[in-house]
């Protein structure tokens, strides 16, 4: 008689099994915090106000998620959000700086830093507090994954991080915080009817590639930049895609990682566009009042005699926001959404620093444009 040995499941495969029963099962969402022991009731009311501590601006997150990675190395996606935050804050500054505001009017700027801010809110106070839960495993010795639901964090994200701390596969811990990140966005931010009709379906937000809110840069070396384009900033799939092919660019290559990592300890994050390209832009403002706008850039240069480009420190021009509750529930629902954790193995070619030349000059003409047509009028 002949015994057919079972093939032993590969981890990805124990992770949508696992995902599979979840997917079944209605989760009660009462939680009797109470009923838990006072450790891990102290252990939750410390995160939750270490999380509150960090989660002031969008300078602030940036700076925890650096603080982190510097700590736990391990965990790659803190420095992936470390440097994604930082392109967060150039948006916003973008909205007090040299162009649009001049090609929007200070309610759409108001409302798109908003858009900007509560998406950037939001990801941190999910985010953080599964970064301290970790540490606290780590000093325990034993895992506390257990005490996402507090915390309202998906059961997708207690299976991913159990995983982790099995087998240390930092890829499938990366990738499971970027399908968490972004299906957590999706509707509290993205499908949010006020969002959708002020910022995602207006004009201006469509012509978004003119205004550079798609393009993730990361600064290295002398005044270089790597990177990536969104197409489709509405589309959950295509912000997925867009974080697999970051952290390709960031981590594949040691070299280049520790290029990023040396230039991101060494410039602190201000929200100014100064931080990376000094060149270029100045967080003060050089500008005369009064003098009609003249072109100033030619090839990602200034032209002779031209004065800097204003791009202000983040803290200078936007005031802390105090926001609402985070909204309760959990987007797991299908568990394919893990299709996304596998590696696909491919490189991806980060040269994005013409494309980010050209994305300034474009806005330079606009801004241009609309100033001449805004006095004809």
């Amino acid at each position: 008689m002949f015994f057919v040995r079972n093939r032993e499941k590969s981890p990805l495969e124990k992770i949508k099994d696992e995902l599979k029963k979840k997917s079944k099962i209605s989760y009660v969402t009462s939680l009797n915090e109470e009923s838990l022991p006072i450790v891990e009731r102290k252990l939750l009311k410390q995160i939750r106000s270490t999380t509150a501590e960090h989660n002031l601006n969008n300078v602030t997150r940036t700076k925890a998620y650096l603080d982190f990675y510097k700590q736990q190395p391990e965990i790659h996606w803190a420095f992936l959000g470390h440097m994604v935050s930082r392109n967060g804050g150039w948006n916003m500054t973008d909205l007090k700086g040299e162009f649009l505001t001049r090609l929007l009017s200070k309610k759409e700027r108001d409302t798109f830093f908003a858009f900007l801010e509560r998406g950037n809110w939001l990801i941190f106070q999910d985010a953080f507090p599964q970064f301290l839960l970790y540490q606290e495993s780590l000093k325990w010795n034993k895992p506390f994954f257990h005490l996402f639901p507090y915390l309202n964090i998906s059961t997708f994200m207690e299976t991913i991080w159990n995983n982790f701390w099995k087998s240390h596969d930092t890829y499938v811990l990366t990738m499971g915080l970027v399908i968490n990140e972004q299906s957590y966005l999706e509707k509290r931010v993205i499908q949010n009817p006020q969002y959708k009709k002020e910022v995602l379906d207006t004009f201006e937000f469509k012509l978004h590639e003119l205004f550079s809110f798609n393009q993730i840069l990361f600064p290295y070396g002398n005044k270089k930049l790597a990177g990536q384009t969104l197409q489709q900033f509405g589309s959950l799939n295509e912000r997925i895609l867009l974080g697999k092919r970051l952290y390709s660019i960031l981590f594949k290559e040691r070299d280049f990682l520790n290029d990023v990592y040396q230039w991101a300890f060494q410039h602190p994050h201000t929200g100014s566009r100064k931080d990376y390209w000094p060149h270029i832009f100045n967080n003060v403002n050089e500008g005369i009042p009064g003098f009609s706008y003249q072109l100033r850039l030619k090839s990602c240069q200034l032209r002779k005699g031209a004065r800097k480009l204003y791009s202000p420190s983040l803290e200078n021009v936007w005031k802390n926001v105090t926001h609402r509750e985070a909204e309760k529930g959990d987007w797991f629902e299908d568990w394919q959404i893990a299709d996304y954790l596998k590696d696909d193995q491919e490189s991806y070619n980060g040269e994005i620093k013409n494309e980010y030349c050209k994305t300034l000059e474009r806005l330079e003409l606009a801004a241009l444009a609309k100033k001449a047509i805004s006095i004809l009028d």
